[in-house]
């Protein structure tokens, strides 16, 4: 029994060894989420993390929305206290350690909706004082719990809420918050409340509630909620009403007594009793605004009855994506003029209303703003609803008729041209595709919007009294319309090369051409503007020379009149090719690119320059005499090895003379009579006669000499390299005559070569001196010969008879002709 207890606390040390790591390390397993942008937001959504990743403890952003993060610890959050704004939104999230937060001293934005947290802790917000904005939608707690969860955010300004399981509502859950301006509610299933447990805020900016059980089932409940936070300034905004019977209708009186000024529906639906009885029960209340968003009206419009209440302070209308169960049934407006009399502004957008007949138009006497946007209009429907352009809608001051199928912009120009007070037109998103040349427009028109269309070409057609042209989304590929008093001009999404002349538009301040063909644009295109403040230009294909790089990146740094406010990401290298991609302000062009033409005149002049002085330079260091002197040797050695495979075997014998001898032809005396006679003709008869008697006489040595062993008809340098060639030694009889012989410097010059290319086998060339000569005499580019005369390795022709003897034998000594 002792061995498995031993095992068992052994395996439970090893455990718990585990878990004290995991808990002392506990990045150690975590995932990193490195998609972080240059704003540090990190987007880390549909990542499918399990649990909070690492991020960048710099990161402003965080949002991890999206995933099945189930729980958040301690010690996830750690390290983050500059984070701004942290999204949780569509986790599964279940558990929050109650110091999770507390690192986040900075955090203002928390989005913890659409989660599975059954009870809420105060300890959660605890250290998040600068928190402004708080979403617990949609997440499966019954009540908001005990104490205040929202005591310590004193700086908290929007509030969201509640969900299906939201079932109580107590008198101070909302303590601590009492600078809140939003307040959003979901308690459709909501079944105790009470009274004050949302009047702890007010007056509130706005308030949206889900409230679809209590209307249905509860009226009294409803009715003590909406008078909580039912007050004048207050924007009341309810959500998910099913609206039926009279009974579901009575919690507005709450509304009606507290004299509410606008009120929103969405997702609404109301039948006819219901429309009476709330026409009704807000009678003579100052209500100036009802908006209607996703209403569904299940009736015929038989609203008659309602005909006698006093809605005068009805200002706005303002319906969308309205549905109408009983279209074929439904009675006409002409019934309701006790509502449409009074309002202002009225909009109907994306309800699929094809007419407005224009006796329902005749009802809206006081009409200035009308919004018939998105929806199935005609030009022929269109012209019914303006009356044929007889200047009905007199007051009306805008008109959006965006969004429809109208296609004719001469008949639209005809019905509004006698809208005296017209002022902004918006017919965008049309079927337009062509512009008349002459247009009749109200004097008064300013704006006009006909973005996102078909057109390719302007006329004369669009009023000079613009001061606000949105063509943007065209076919455009230019733009050649003067209009002076015209101070925005929006053509982005068009096909325009250049940008349009300035001088066409004297008032310009706000010019937007983003995402055309532009390749680019300079200082004098945008000078042309005078009084143009702010461009808007990027995602065009620029071509990114040195001058639009240079002005482009001042611009970007506000230098000049001119803002380009869209941002210096929109500006990015279409060409050239190894620029592409790459933003405009941060492109370095070299000065070879910016300045070719100066960087070419320089380096020619500094090309010619050192040209000059590397010439100079050779000179002085007889670098031509040198490449003169290779070129002729090589080319004699060339002649004379073609030569001798030529011959063949029937050549002379390689080494014919016992030396060439190298002489000015004014020395030739003293060669002839002399050096020729002694060395080829030796007798006993030239020496002493006691010498005689002990002495034979020395070998006769034989002599090559330009002027009579060269051969006619040749090259006179191939003849001195085949002398040399063929001779063991060379002789140079040197004088001043030497040094001035043309001919003599070249047997010297190929000497000089003879003796270093290795041909020579080694053996020196024999110097003889006329007569006296220092080294400073011969040329410095003979510096090997300088050398040799420096060595003292050279014969002096002694001018004295007794000392010749002996120059002589020292001579023949030299050319290893006399015996020993």
């Amino acid at each position: 029994m002792g061995q498995p207890t031993d095992l068992h606390l052994a395996l439970l040390l090893l455990f718990l060894a585990l878990c004290w790591g995991q808990r002392s390390n506990p990045d150690v397993r975590r995932p990193s989420c490195d998609r972080c942008d240059r704003r540090l937001a990190c987007n880390c959504s549909y990542g499918g993390w399990t649990c909070v990743p690492m991020v960048t403890d710099r990161a402003l952003t965080l949002d991890l929305s999206f995933n099945y993060i189930t729980a958040v610890t301690g010690d996830d959050l750690t390290g983050h206290g500059v984070l701004g704004s942290l999204s949780l939104h569509g986790n599964k999230l279940a558990a929050i350690h109650p110091s999770a937060f507390d690192a986040l001293w900075s955090l203002e934005e928390l989005d913890l909706s659409d989660n599975q947290l059954t009870a809420l802790s105060h300890r959660w917000f605890i250290k998040l004082g600068a928190l402004r904005e708080l979403n617990l939608l949609h997440n499966p707690y019954s009540c908001l719990g005990s104490p205040a969860v929202f005591q310590t955010l004193v700086q908290l300004r929007r509030l969201r809420f509640g969900g299906p399981a939201l079932e109580e509502l107590k008198r101070g859950d909302l303590s601590g918050v009492a600078g809140l301006e939003e307040l959003t509610v979901h308690a459709n299933n909501l079944t105790r409340y009470e009274t004050g447990a949302l009047g702890y805020v007010w007056p509130l900016d706005r308030v949206t509630l889900s409230l679809r059980g209590p209307f249905l089932k509860n009226t009294a409940l409803a009715s003590a909620v909406l008078g909580d936070v039912s007050y004048p300034e207050t924007q009341l905004v309810l959500e998910d009403l099913h609206v039926m019977r009279n009974q579901s209708v009575q919690p507005f009186r709450e509304t009606a007594s507290r004299r509410v000024r606008k009120i929103t529906f969405r997702n609404f639906s109301v039948s006819d009793e219901a429309v009476v009885d709330l026409l009704m029960v807000m009678n003579g209340a100052p209500l100036t605004s009802l908006f209607m968003d996703g209403v569904t009206l299940t009736g015929e419009g038989r609203w008659e009855r309602a005909k006698w209440t006093d809605h005068k302070s009805i200002d706005e209308f303002y319906i969308r994506n309205a549905v109408v169960l009983k279209v074929f049934h439904f009675a006409s407006f002409l019934e309701l003029s006790f509502l449409l009399q009074y309002p202002s502004k009225v909009s109907v957008i994306n309800s699929q209303v094809f007419v407005m007949p224009c006796l329902t138009s005749c009802l809206l006497v006081n009409l200035q703003y009308l919004d018939l946007s998105d929806n199935l209009l005609t030009d022929l429907t269109m012209t019914e609803t303006l009356c044929n352009g007889d200047g009905t809608l007199k007051g009306l001051r805008v008109l959006n008729f965006s969004g429809n199928a109208l296609k004719s912009l001469s008949t639209m120009s005809q019905q509004v041209a006698k809208l005296s007070k017209l002022t902004h037109l918006d017919i965008s998103r049309n079927g337009y595709s062509s512009m008349p040349m002459d247009c009749p427009w109200p004097s008064t028109l300013r704006y006009l919007n006909i973005s996102r269309a078909k057109l390719t070409t302007i006329t004369p057609c669009l009023p000079i009294t613009l001061e606000v042209l949105d063509l943007s989304n065209n076919d455009l590929n230019g733009f050649i319309l003067f209009l002076p008093a015209l101070r925005e001009l929006h053509l982005s999404g068009n096909k325009l090369l250049r940008l349009p002349s300035g001088s066409l538009f004297p008032n310009l301040r706000t010019l937007s051409i983003q995402s055309n063909t532009l390749n680019t644009f300079s200082p004098s295109d945008i000078q042309a503007f005078g009084r143009l403040q702010d461009l808007r230009a990027g995602r065009n294909k620029f071509v990114c020379s040195c001058d639009f790089v240079n002005f482009l990146r001042s611009a970007l740094q506000g230098v000049g009149d001119v803002r380009l406010t869209d941002g210096e990401e929109s500006y990015v290298c279409d060409s050239p090719l190894h620029l592409q991609g790459e933003p405009v302000g941060g492109v370095r062009l070299s000065v070879v690119v910016c300045h070719r033409v100066l960087f070419v005149s320089v380096s020619c002049g500094a090309a010619l320059f050192v040209g000059m002085l590397a010439c100079v330079l050779l000179w002085r260091l007889h670098a031509f005499w040198y490449l003169k002197m290779m070129w002729a040797w090589l080319r004699a050695k060339r002649s004379s090895q073609r030569r001798r495979r030529r011959d063949g075997a029937e050549s002379e014998p390689l080494l014919s003379y016992d030396a060439f001898v190298s002489y000015s032809e004014r020395d030739a005396g003293w060669v002839e009579n002399f050096l020729v006679p002694e060395l080829e003709e030796p007798s006993f008869s030239r020496e002493n006669d006691e010498d005689a008697t002990t002495h034979r006489a020395p070998r006769p040595l034989t002599l090559c000499l330009h002027k009579r062993d060269f051969l006619p008809g040749h090259w006179i340098v191939d003849n001195i390299m085949g002398a040399m060639e063929r001779s063991r030694r060379t002789v140079f009889i040197l004088s001043e005559n030497f040094v001035l012989s043309d001919w003599c410097r070249y047997e010297l010059d190929f000497s000089h070569f003879k003796l270093f290319d290795g041909s020579a086998g080694g053996e020196a060339a024999i110097l003889v001196l006329l007569e006296p000569l220092s080294k400073e005499d011969v040329p410095k580019r003979f510096c090997k010969l300088r050398k040799l005369m420096s060595s003292n390795t050279y014969l002096e022709w002694p001018q004295e008879e007794e000392g010749r003897g002996e120059f002589w034998r020292r001579l023949r000594c030299a050319l290893g002709g006399e015996e020993d």
